[in-house]
Order: C-alpha cells, then sequence, then structure tokens
C-alpha cells in the first residue's frame, strides 16, 4: 500500500431525522495493515461509523478518506465501484446464497464486477481458511463456523485494501469464534487491514488497538489489548 492510513475519518457527524445523531464529530485513523476493533454500549455509533467508514452511509458533516480516497461526496456509482474493488465484509448473518456452493459463493462479488474468477483462485481461498474440502458443499451442509470462514474466503477474494466486519463472532459458538478470530489474525499479521466491531472482549483483545465509543463519540483508546482491560473499560462505560 502507499498510503498509511486505510480509513481516516475527520469531524465526522451522522444524523437521521429530527437530530438524532448517531456521530458526533468522529476524527479517527485506521493505518493500513492493522486491526481495530470498535466498540461501546448499545447504541453508542459503533455501526454507524463502521457504515460511513466503509461508504454505506453518506456522512452528514466531515470527510472520509477510503484507501486513500475522499469518498465523502462521491456518488453512489462511484461508490459500488470503489467497494466492489476496495473493500470486504464479513457480517453476523453470514449473508450467503443457499442455493449456491461455497465456491460459487466465494466467486459471486467478482462475478457480479464483470471479473473472470479461476477456479484455482477461489479454491486457494478456501484452501486458505481451512475449507479447501468443503468447496462444492451448500451453506446447510456447513457449520456456523465454516459460513463465516466461507464469508471471509468471499471478502478476501479481491484482496481488499480493508476489510470490515461487523460482530463476526456473534452468531457463533465459542470454538468456532476462537477459529474465525485466529484466521483473521494471521490476515492482519500478514498486512491486511481490518476494522471489526463487537461488543466480545476476548474478540477485540485479539486487536491491535480497542477504539471505544459512547454517545456518538469517541472517548478512549487501548493499544494491545487484553480481554481484561477491554472490559473493565466496557464497564466504566456503560456504569
Amino acid at each position: 500500500m502507499t498510503y498509511g492510513n486505510a480509513v481516516e475519518l475527520h469531524e465526522v457527524s451522522r444524523e437521521y431525522g429530527l437530530g438524532v445523531r448517531a456521530l458526533d464529530g468522529v476524527s479517527a485513523v485506521f493505518p493500513a495493515g492493522t486491526w481495530t476493533a470498535v466498540m461501546g454500549p448499545s447504541g453508542s455509533g459503533k455501526s454507524t461509523l463502521l457504515h460511513c467508514a466503509a461508504g454505506l452511509e453518506q456522512v452528514t458533516r466531515g470527510r472520509v478518506l477510503l484507501a486513500g480516497r475522499d469518498i465523502t461526496a462521491a456518488p453512489d456509482a462511484a461508490l459500488t465501484a470503489m467497494r466492489r474493488r476496495s473493500v470486504g465484509f464479513v457480517f453476523q448473518s453470514f449473508n450467503l446464497i443457499g442455493s449456491l456452493t461455497a465456491e460459487q459463493n466465494v466467486a459471486l462479488p467478482l462475478k457480479l464486477s464483470g471479473v473472470r474468477v479461476p477456479r484455482r483462485d477461489v479454491h486457494a481461498a478456501l484452501a486458505r481458511v481451512g475449507l479447501g474440502d468443503r468447496v462444492r458443499h451448500r451453506p446447510r451442509e456447513l457449520s456456523g463456523g465454516q459460513q463465516q470462514r466461507v464469508a471471509i474466503a468471499r471478502a478476501m477474494i479481491m484482496s481488499p485494501a480493508v476489510l470490515f466486519a461487523d460482530e463476526p463472532t456473534g452468531a457463533l459458538d465459542s470454538a468456532s469464534a476462537r477459529t474465525v478470530l485466529g484466521l483473521m489474525r494471521e490476515m492482519a499479521d500478514a498486512g491486511q487491514t481490518i476494522v471489526m466491531v463487537t461488543h466480545d472482549p476476548a474478540a477485540a483483545a485479539r486487536a491491535d488497538a480497542v477504539v471505544f465509543l459512547a454517545d456518538g463519540r469517541i472517548v478512549d483508546r487501548l493499544v494491545r489489548p487484553t480481554a481484561t482491560r477491554v472490559a473493565d473499560r466496557l464497564v466504566r462505560l456503560e456504569g
């Protein structure tokens, strides 16, 4: 990457309807090649921050730079093209298509972009997440943890500048969650930028840093987190 920060937010506010302010003058940078967890009480603005950073929602005020480009006022078509080229998404609900196999689900984003996907690349992506022997399985034939790993392979097939994850372990049992988090840690160690919203201190502890939100503002930051330190900060915010 030729830029130092994968994502930059400058005095970003996001308002809805009758003056409801989900984000209130947030400034933050997410350095390239790092994994940052975003935490805070319910309603603190975590998912809104992620959506604005990824260009899924337009900010009310401020500026957003994604992969070195100012996307603040970009038209929808340009944002869509930018996301397909530079962004990967992993959500709690997996968002796999039940009628498609694992390899077809992984290849789908590229096909929608008009890009021919060599089968060997799709198989390599699934092998990277430990599913090289499940390429022809459909979601109903996979466990929750395996489905999330298919979703990660799908997100990674385009080598995105940033991987945005919204509660990626929220629907998983503890063993599956550890597997997924271990995979994400390997990706971060290899230089993948990850911005992850989570409510789980154990998940946040796998990141390089944690940003804490309250009432739409960044109120704290923790570097080299541990689950205990993260939980303590959350208790103080929610108390």
